[in-house]
């Protein structure tokens, strides 16, 4: 019989889930994010392998990249960011989340930065 999946650290940092918001304006669609004031807190894993490097027309770009591994939400999905409540630096999700072993228990997902350092 197969292993279920287990993470493999606790889900201790907090995070909110910051949702889009499309408006259509002048016929232009916008989207916007919720604040994190609007959002509650859950729990999950954060891991990340450093920044990957970039020039590009001389432009020096380092982009972040971690995984998420958290607890099954269905509301969680890839046009989504994420926000660390710790250090309320922001991370688009750029992939679909996963849903593990499709038993709607735990999930994981990549997220990549938002912005540059303040």
């Amino acid at each position: 019989m197969a292993r279920a999946y287990k993470p493999s650290v606790p889900f201790t940092v907090a995070m909110k889930l910051l949702v889009p918001v499309t408006t259509s304006e002048f016929g232009v669609t916008k989207k916007t994010f919720s604040q994190p004031e609007e959002s509650e807190v859950f729990f999950g894993s954060f891991r990340t392998f450093g920044g990957s490097e970039s020039m590009q027309d001389g432009v020096y770009t380092i982009v972040n990249t971690a995984v998420i591994d958290t607890w099954y939400r269905p509301d969680i999905t890839a046009d989504c960011q994420i926000y660390l409540c710790d250090n309320g630096q922001v991370y688009d999700i750029v992939s679909d989340p996963e849903d593990i072993d499709f038993r709607h228990q735990y999930m994981q997902f990549k997220v990549k930065k938002v912005g540059g350092k303040v």
